[in-house]
């Protein structure tokens, strides 16, 4: 049996210390997965992370933390970092080996797993105690790790193209914003580079003056500079973290960085995506040179360099993308919304391919307002969701002129995907989620004042008409 000798206790490879079940060992390794503090059916807070090294590189020795309170758990900067437990004692669970941590007599250190300098680490707990030896182990980690690449066994990795309401999914992705979206609720935003499908609506209409559908998750837009910061291609997935883990996983979420969620829960709220971190989400291991991250980088380098007018068109409307409307600039190429409102000047013209998600006034018969087409539409395509007008002349182009009310309603439906029926009483009444298509128009940006350019931006359709 492999150990390292110290004056008072041995560091034990991984690979002989998973056969000395029931025995007290001192551990060091490089941290390839771990999940997010969760509350145990006693009073302890419990945390799981999954260590390898040189002798195990795979699938890495699960240690089970338990402690008092979150504030005394390892608060882990980065998968890749280096981990030193000392005094484990070593059990099965569940039918796995795995190490647990005791709050009594178990101590731990954390360094950073990429500076080949610095040996302090940046959080130990109360009975840790360092010694000179330790630095040796560190680089020997540190130089392993250059060249490690975690085998990812069974696990699949979804794109965000294939994420399911209601499923847990593997997901690689990049962060690109954690903000506190309220007070003591956080929110990250990751991206991969594909388009999300598009999510049924089943808010009613008629709610749409007094409780309109979200334009995003977030409760206040973003400042310009911060949203001009986000792809303009592939979805922005809005990710809520589950109450009490805030804290506890927000140093791990850098923006910039790729990371690998395993379980993340996906929900719909308004018809917008949405994951959720829960105390069963575990963050995996990766660099910006792993094959999976390669792969979604590529698959978006790919697509933003294409010379095509419908090279920025969302993936989920081929094939049928324009035929319920017509535009008089078909030799423009299509752009997506977070191009339109990440534009520098104003006014500008934009066509794109999108949905119309939801419609107010929504009743047909209030399209018209004393002569004149006065009409918001919501639209949204896999990156954004905007304001949009239907206005006097551009109103009577989209609609081709001023037919009967029936017209309109038949033409309406068509457009928000929707199914009426009537009640005993002839009453117009929805039925169903609504489903819209994808349709092809055009847009224009202008400000209703110069006095604050960001928050005056508003958009309005043009010389587009519904075919239908």
């Amino acid at each position: 049996m492999r150990s390292r000798v110290r004056d008072d206790y041995k560091f034990m490879e991984i690979r002989d210390a998973i056969v000395s079940i029931n025995q007290k060992v001192s551990l060091i390794g490089v941290i390839a997965e771990f999940d997010f503090p969760k509350q145990t059916r006693g009073t302890d807070c419990l945390c799981t992370l999954k260590i390898v090294d040189e002798s195990h590189p795979k699938p890495g020795l699960e240690v089970r933390v338990f402690e008092e309170n979150v504030e005394k758990l390892p608060h882990i900067l980065s998968t890749g970092d280096i981990i030193q437990f000392n005094h484990v004692v070593m059990n099965i669970f569940r039918g796995e080996v795995c190490a647990v941590y005791n709050k009594k007599f178990s101590s731990f250190a954390l360094y950073d797993g990429k500076d080949g300098e610095a040996f302090l680490p940046y959080q130990v707990s109360p009975k840790f105690r360092p010694r000179d030896l330790d630095k040796a182990f560190i680089t020997g980690l540190r130089k392993w790790l250059v060249s490690f690449q975690i085998d990812e066994g069974s696990d699949n990795f979804s794109l965000m193209r294939e994420i399911k309401e209601g499923e847990g999914i593997n997901m690689v992705c990049k962060i690109v914003h954690v903000c506190e979206a309220a007070k003591d609720k956080w929110m990250a935003f990751v991206w991969d580079g594909t388009d999300a499908r598009p999510a049924s609506i089943f808010t009613r209409l008629k709610d749409e003056g007094d409780h309109p559908l979200p334009l995003h998750l977030e409760p206040l837009p973003f400042p310009r500079d911060v949203f001009c910061t986000f792809p303009l291609l592939g979805t922005v997935l809005r990710v809520n973290f589950y109450q009490g883990i805030e804290k506890s996983c927000l140093h791990s979420l850098n923006s910039g960085k790729w990371v690998k969620f395993i379980n993340l829960a996906i929900e719909v709220d308004g018809g917008l995506w949405r994951g959720v971190l829960t105390p069963f989400t575990k963050l995996r291991y990766t660099t910006n040179e792993d094959n999976l991250v390669l792969e979604r980088q590529r698959i978006y380098d790919l697509r933003l360099s294409a010379k095509s007018l419908l090279a920025r068109i969302p993936f989920f409307s081929f094939p049928l993308t324009s035929q319920i409307t017509e535009v008089d600039h078909k030799d423009v190429p299509c752009l997506t919304l977070m191009d339109v409102l990440t534009y520098s000047k104003v006014t500008a013209k934009f066509k794109c391919v999108v949905r119309v998600v939801a419609a107010f006034p929504w009743q047909a018969e209030n399209f018209i307002y004393r002569g004149t087409y006065r009409i918001r539409l919501t639209l949204e395509d896999p990156t954004a969701r905007i304001h949009a007008y239907l206005y006097a002349e551009d109103g009577e182009k989209f609609f081709g002129g001023y037919p009967s009310v029936d017209v309109l309603k038949r033409r309406r439906n068509v457009l928000l995907g929707m199914a009426t029926a009537s009640d005993d009483y002839g009453k117009e009444v929805e039925d169903g989620a609504r489903n819209p298509p994808w349709m092809q128009c055009c847009l224009k940006s202008y400000y209703l004042s110069k006095s604050d350019p960001w928050g005056t931006r508003n958009y309005r359709i043009f010389d587009t008409m519904l075919v239908v």
